[in-house]
């Protein structure tokens, strides 16, 4: 199938992909992806702006007609073969709201064109390895995520009725007692900003704090992470399972090849000593 789509190529068509996915360029284009990523960085210092805007902003349009011109280059060589792939439609939307006017109502699409820094990932395939198995664990971390929110709704519930008259800041609605929660899930200043104070008018509310940081932060944020871990993990030893057998089935291809040779030679020994 590789083989009859190489052939499908016109003359031109090919020599376009094999000059963008020269390693030379390649790497230039990984370079003018950091250096743009570093120049959005100085647009958001006014001094520098100041300064040197002209020559910055002069310099961020030209990186973009390179990419641009990339793109270009690999939608003629690839044609709809392009938007076929996930990562390179990717790519295509990136640039594309760089292209967007930052008019008033889109001024967030401006902010967006820091965005092209993650073509990054494409660049390099153990950055892309690592997407696909965070993409790969997304059915299971629904059921932790799922976990999360009831355990998040049953304790708002529970907070709110037994602090929200006494403190209202923190526990005063779900939205409020939501978020309280979730500061102390992530241990940020739980016991002096929050437990302690409710603790002067509520001397108990220490066994809710205890269980609820045990059972969010220690059991199920590692619950979260351990099923990450698990499909990177799974991910790797699948792609060097592919690998084996791709090597297996090669060898296998070589040694039929062997003995059919041999099977000839040997007719062919037959066949001279009869003579």
């Amino acid at each position: 199938m590789h083989i009859e789509h190489h052939i499908a190529k016109t003359f031109w068509q090919q020599k376009v992909e094999d000059f963008v996915d020269n390693v030379v360029v390649q790497y230039a284009i990984v370079v003018l992806i950091v250096l743009n990523a570093a120049l959005l960085g100085l647009e958001t210092n006014a001094e520098i702006m100041q300064a040197y805007g002209t020559e910055l902003v002069f310099i961020d349009h030209t990186i973009l007609g390179i990419f641009i011109l990339e793109l270009v280059l690999l939608i003629i060589a690839r044609g709809m073969d392009f938007f076929k792939d996930p990562w390179s439609v990717f790519d295509f939307i990136v640039i594309a709201i760089a292209l967007v006017p930052a008019t008033e109502s889109l001024s967030v699409l401006r902010a967006l064109r820091v965005l092209r820094v993650l073509r990054l990932i494409n660049k390099f395939d153990s950055m892309r390895k690592v997407v696909g198995g965070l993409l790969s664990c997304l059915p299971s971390l629904a059921s932790v995520v799922s976990l999360i929110l009831i355990i998040f709704y049953v304790s708002a519930v529970i907070a709110t009725n037994l602090f929200g008259q006494e403190f209202p800041e923190l526990f005063g609605g779900m939205g409020n007692t939501a978020f309280t929660l979730f500061q102390v899930m992530t241990l940020e200043s739980w016991s002096d900003g929050i437990a302690r104070p409710v603790m002067e008018k509520f001397p108990h509310a220490w066994i809710f704090f205890i269980f609820f940081i045990l059972i969010a932060t220690f059991v199920i944020v590692n619950l979260f992470i351990a099923v990450i871990v698990d499909s990177l993990t799974s991910g790797s030893s699948g792609e060097d399972n592919q690998a084996t057998r791709e090597k297996f089935d090669h060898l296998q291809t070589e040694m039929q090849a062997m003995r059919q040779e041999l099977r000839e030679l040997k007719a062919l020994v037959i066949d001279q000593s009869k003579r």
